[in-house]
């Protein structure tokens, strides 16, 4: 199938999928279509067990094979989608809990890595070098699948806003750890990195040099848009802006998804107060967010069509309840410790951990981190592992984080930081 033969059956796919659940589901929006695809791929696989002389499985697997969710989703949405989402995340709400997220995005993804690695290792018996990567890969929360959630969960936008906020910038972070430790566990891939002489000037490569290019693309593109007042050539200007900033920073080998978040700040929130009218503010937002709501919708219906890529084996399946406890320990971690440090010099509400904890789902990132791996005896191991952990944490999470903040008694806030 062509590009555009690919594209055309993904929406009409998502457009069909999301009918069928706001008629009968009526689940929020993402997850319904996640839901609905996991049923329809059930199905297939199903109907092939029955009559084999269909191969419709078979079919259907190298389509899904051939779509190749790891490059489409890295190297070709994720620019958009993280600009979408860091559009609607203001700095004046970032900077009331800056030093808490700052250490959830740092300190939080180490332990987070830490505790699943040697607990995956435990598990299956895998290299502990090939569990830091499996481990790393699943630790940072999803901004795509939290915003996609979160948005229809009734919570109040200032949580919505420094939970997002909180998942931007661990994925940043956690991709460059991603491709540090693929590095040194694979040194002869296709991925950045030579062993751990390479390890700490990769990381500061890509997390201060993405941050630098987001910032500085985002200031131009800022004074270019103070000087225009025509709200279509201003959006076109954003979708430049994410477009070709995402393509430069690949080009440049810095973090593409950091420079995507800095850049998508700037403009939400300086842009939007300075450099754009009223009318082209609202256009603006308006375009953002349908962009944002498609490729959310497109994404998850290929979540839920990517359990064709997995393996159907009993210790793989074993393994992968095992790591959804183990993903949640570590979860509980990269919240708690952060949070307890700074309990003597700031006043924390009450139902922060267990809102956080429960409230950072994973998503579609996971699933092309582990896609994108060298192929070797870890990987089907590793990928049927990070699709049960996301796909558990998109519905099961999703679905009942509005419960937990309802059950808690009173929704929690995270800290303004002290001046």
């Amino acid at each position: 199938m062509s590009l555009l033969q690919i594209a055309s059956l993904l929406i009409v796919l998502a457009g069909a999928f999301g009918t069928i659940n706001y008629l009968f589901l009526r689940l929020p929006s993402s997850i319904g279509i996640l839901v609905v695809a996991l049923i329809a791929s059930f199905a297939v696989i199903a109907t092939d067990t029955l009559f084999p002389s269909l191969t419709v499985e078979e079919q259907i697997r190298a389509q899904v094979l051939e779509l190749e969710f790891s490059e489409a989703l890295l190297e070709g949405m994720l620019g958009l989608l993280l600009f979408a989402g860091a559009l609607h995340v203001k700095l004046s709400d970032l900077r009331k809990a800056w030093l808490v997220i700052f250490l959830m995005a740092t300190i939080g993804v180490g332990l987070s890595t830490a505790i699943v690695g040697f607990g995956f290792s435990w598990i299956t018996g895998a290299p502990l070098i090939i569990a830091f990567v499996f481990g790393v890969l699943i630790s940072p929360t999803d901004p795509v699948a939290v915003l996609g959630v979160l948005r229809e969960a009734s919570l109040p936008k200032a949580l919505e806003t420094k939970i997002a906020g909180e998942s931007l910038f661990n994925d940043g972070v956690g991709y460059v750890v991603f491709l540090v430790l693929v590095g040194i566990a694979f040194p002869s891939g296709d991925h950045h990195g030579s062993g751990f002489a390479g390890a700490a000037q990769l990381f500061i490569q890509e997390v201060v040099g993405g941050a630098i290019l987001g910032i500085v693309l985002g200031w131009l593109t800022f004074r270019v848009m103070r000087r225009i007042d025509d709200y279509s050539l201003e959006v076109l200007i954003t979708l430049g802006l994410a477009f070709g900033g995402y393509e430069l920073a690949v080009a440049l080998q810095v973090s593409a998804p950091i420079m995507a978040v800095c850049a998508g700040l700037l403009i939400g929130d300086i842009g939007s107060k300075h450099g754009m009218s009223e009318e082209t503010r609202k256009y603006v937002e308006a375009f953002w967010k349908l962009i944002d709501e498609i490729l959310n919708a497109v994404l998850f219906l290929m979540i839920g069509f990517e359990v064709f890529a997995i393996a159907f084996e009993t210790d793989f399946l074993i393994a992968g309840c095992m790591a959804i406890l183990l993903a949640l320990i570590a979860r509980l971690a990269a919240v708690a410790v952060p949070v307890l440090l700074l309990k003597p010099f700031q006043t924390f509400s009450k139902g922060v951990i267990p809102i956080m904890t429960w409230g950072g789902l994973k998503g579609g990132i996971s699933v092309a981190l582990a896609l994108s791996l060298p192929d070797g005896d870890w990987k089907p191991l590793i990928l049927t592992v990070t699709y049960i952990v996301v796909v558990f944490s998109i519905i099961v999470q999703g679905l009942t984080v509005t419960r937990l903040a309802e059950r808690i008694g009173r929704t929690p806030e995270l800290p303004n930081q002290e001046d």
